[in-house]
């Protein structure tokens, strides 16, 4: 059976389509949270109708998918385990890949279907922490930290941390400034369950609506797409191992060939083959693994494989499937190898330094790219979520973290406050959950007014947020060890 050009096996066919459709269910879940936050505010004010305001959300979200530069997506890889990224399409990396998406779909499904808002974020993270810890564990020397990668996850544990925060904060701060300068008191009155607000109001809940909803697809639709963009490769590298429309790759020849004196000075006097270069370069990139003098030899062996391979070709489309796989694992070793030696200010001359951190962004622009179709995919799925549970979240939002019902002056107020930190995190590359930032806003608006919150509901929705990286984490470890058993012993795939 050929499928993208690719020759497949049945099996292998069920294992894209079940795997494809773990990752859009994903986000469909993640539709049901994260985009019924973003029209929670117009459709609860009657700015919108329902209907209108999900298609309207679902096609700001498209427009920040496609619009996305991918860095989120790739932070999030990032955290999974350098040797099973680097060795899609095995056994393990088949385990890792089901384990994430099954344990985040668990709990979002769960925490959804009693109304309670969680971040999909938290519980995709969560679960990439278990399965680490759990390969870590099961690695022959048993150690945990060969598979926590713990500098990315420090990073991306203080964005979700400090963002409801910014969010409780900014907006409470933001309401108050409003009502100093806007002095209109129907803004700040809990909106009407009759009718809509006048057509200002409604202009304005509509932008923020607009603003919270592409920046959601900016940030939020990146994860399912790096994800989605992992299964890819894994099952079809000779169509996705690689970007097959890249217009860089006598660039990348050009460039693999002007890095070779930099590596041979740094190498001189050892020597390593190619297996040895791979397993210097794979041990390197685990998590606390300091560089030793076979380090720059293991680049120059990689290189020099990128060179012979590319020499010669203007197109990616020009290699075999295996090729494609072997130049993909090669590339990918020296970029990550590369950016970890900088990190660590191995690279000390100013000129090699720049040569090489330029040469590592060729690279990756090659093999951490995200095609076209995954981005609508994703987006649709997002916007096919919202339409079916935007009501659980959007009741919640709009009535049960006040005391009062959303007024808004408080929607627009957590709105431009979750589009702003959403901006700010895609900015940066690191992935935040719109789910928090915009409840946080919410209660932080509504306690600015005086309005006064729910306890319950703020302890309901504490608990989960508290709940959602360890139980997350749990299932990530189980579900890994679990699927690791299956696809090894049971169905054979190595």
């Amino acid at each position: 059976m050929e499928l993208f050009g690719e020759t497949i096996t049945a099996s292998t066919l069920v294992f894209l389509v079940l795997a494809v459709g773990l990752a859009l269910f994903f986000e469909a879940i993640n539709g049901f949270h994260d985009t019924a936050n973003a029209v929670a505010t117009v459709i609860y004010t009657h700015s919108l109708k329902p209907t209108v305001a999900v298609v309207w959300s679902g096609l700001c979200n498209l427009l920040g998918v496609m619009l996305s530069s991918g860095a989120v997506a790739y932070t999030v890889v990032a955290l999974l385990p350098t040797d099973l990224v680097n060795t899609v399409g095995s056994g393990p990396s088949y385990a890792m890949i089901f384990s994430i998406l099954i344990s985040a779909i668990i709990w979002n499904f769960g925490t959804w279907y009693v109304g309670l808002p969680n971040s999909s974020s938290h519980s995709l993270i969560g679960a990439i922490l278990g399965i680490s810890i759990a390969h870590g564990l099961l690695s022959p020397d048993h150690a945990l930290s060969e598979g926590l990668n713990w500098k990315p996850v420090q990073d991306v544990f203080s964005a979700l941390l400090v963002s409801p925060v910014v969010g409780f904060v900014l907006a409470g701060g933001l309401l108050l400034l409003a009502k100093m300068l806007i002095r209109r008191p129907e803004l700040y009155q809990p909106a009407d369950e009759k009718k809509a607000p006048p057509w200002w109001v409604r202009i304005l809940l509509i932008t923020t609506c607009t603003g919270v909803s592409f920046f959601h697809g900016s940030n939020d639709g990146q994860k399912g797409m790096g994800l989605l963009t992992l299964i890819l490769v894994a099952i079809l590298p000779g169509v996705f191992a690689l970007n097959m429309n890249s217009t860089n790759v006598a660039m990348v020849a050009a460039t693999s060939r002007s890095v070779i004196p930099i590596l041979a000075h740094h190498g001189l006097g050892v020597s390593v083959n190619d297996q040895q270069a791979t397993n210097e370069l794979t041990n390197f990139n685990k998590p606390n693994a300091k560089a030793s003098a076979k380090i720059f030899p293991a680049l120059a062996v990689k290189n020099q494989a990128i060179a012979n391979k590319l020499s010669g070709k203007t197109s990616f489309k020009d290699f075999s499937t295996s090729d494609r796989r072997s130049l993909r694992s090669e590339m990918y070793l020296f970029s990550s190898t590369v950016d970890k030696l900088h990190k660590q200010n191995q690279l000390n001359d100013l000129q090699e330094r720049k040569a090489l951190t330029g040469y590592q962004t060729l690279l990756d622009k090659e093999i951490n790219y995200i095609p076209n179709f995954v981005k609508v995919a994703v987006a649709l799925a997002l916007g096919i979520g919202t339409m079916i549970g935007w009501k659980r979240i959007v009741m919640t939002v709009g009535e049960k973290i006040g005391k009062e019902h959303l007024s808004y002056g408080q929607g627009a107020s957590a709105e431009i406050v979750a589009a702003a930190t959403i901006a700010a995190a895609d900015n940066f590359g690191l992935p935040i959950s719109t789910t928090h930032v915009l409840s946080s806003g919410v209660a932080g608006a509504m306690a600015a007014s005086g309005s006064g919150l729910q306890t319950e509901t703020l302890k309901n929705i504490a608990l989960s947020w508290i709940l959602t990286l360890p139980v997350c984490t749990f299932l990530g470890a189980t579900t890994f060890t679990a699927s690791l058993y299956i696809i090894l012993n049971i169905l054979g795939v190595k």
